[in-house]
């Protein structure tokens, strides 16, 4: 078994004002997204200039934390916010659903795309190669929190969380979503994108990737106390919600190269 980190979640204190690691991880992702993005932004649009992609960055930021609280709020607590409405704005607790902060991004991005007179899956597929880098950023956030801690095991590399009443070996799950979510994902969609694709396949490969790779870990993830196991006695809420991005992942890749297909059968 491993010993935990002990990690004060707090980064840095300034009188009152407190820093923590988590806020950080989310600067970190949005950070190097946005200096990814603009590597490959005159590839993209040689019209875009820095300020288009810097408006950019802003909307997709403020979609990604809007709709992944109250996504959280909605989707895993709703009980507690209404009990305490304030909780809401105590994000620095964590409390983030990346399904939630998905759809606020793509709300973000309608609306950007509209504004810019650019088409709505061009920009997801130009964004998407860079969401694991947040993503990535993110777990490494909840394992300093000791939050979203795995099921009791046995494996050599179990630890025992401080925030665990039970004080049980578990898995550290934030760490294999790091590993799959961040690392993994990231290495896929950056060499799948590096070559020209089917408008709407990269984010087609972003939904499949993303939906199994949550789906599997979630098999060794604690379920939320009070949300338990949902359907047939081991499905996640997680997992539910991951079941309807792979069927959309997996439909607009077949239609990305149905289309292209098509396309080409026409020029020949």
């Amino acid at each position: 078994m491993l010993t935990y980190p002990q990690i004060d979640p707090v980064a840095l204190s300034l009188g009152p004002l407190q820093i923590h690691w988590y806020g950080l991880m989310y600067l970190v992702g949005i950070g190097g997204a946005w200096y990814l993005a603009s590597r490959r932004l005159k590839r993209f649009d040689p019209n875009w200039t820095g300020d288009t992609l810097s408006d950019l960055v802003f909307w997709v930021a403020l979609g990604v934390i809007a709709g992944g609280r109250l996504g959280y709020v909605l989707f895993y607590d709703l009980a507690a916010y209404l009990n305490d409405p304030s909780l809401v704005l105590q994000i620095w607790k964590g409390g983030m659903s990346f399904h939630g902060g998905l759809v606020g991004v793509l709300l973000a991005v309608l609306w950007f795309s509209h504004r810019h007179h650019k088409s709505f899956f061009q920009l997801m597929d130009f964004i998407a190669p860079l969401v694991p880098i947040g993503l990535g950023a993110g777990r490494i956030g909840n394992f300093i929190n000791a939050e979203l801690w795995g099921r009791a095991t046995d494996v050599p590399w179990a630890m025992v969380f401080p925030t665990d009443p039970a004080q049980l070996a578990r898995h550290p799950s934030q760490l294999y979503q790091f590993a799959l979510e961040g690392v993994a994902l990231f290495t896929i969609l950056w060499i799948y994108s590096r070559k020209p694709r089917p408008t709407m396949a990269v984010s087609g490969l972003f939904g499949i990737c993303y939906g199994v790779f949550r789906f599997v870990v979630e098999f060794v993830r604690e379920p939320d106390a009070h949300l338990g196991y949902l359907a047939f006695g081991w499905l996640t809420m997680g997992q539910l919600l991951c079941i309807p991005m792979i069927l959309a992942g997996a439909a607009l890749m077949w239609w990305a190269y149905r289309k292209e297909d098509a396309r080409h059968e026409t020029v020949s």
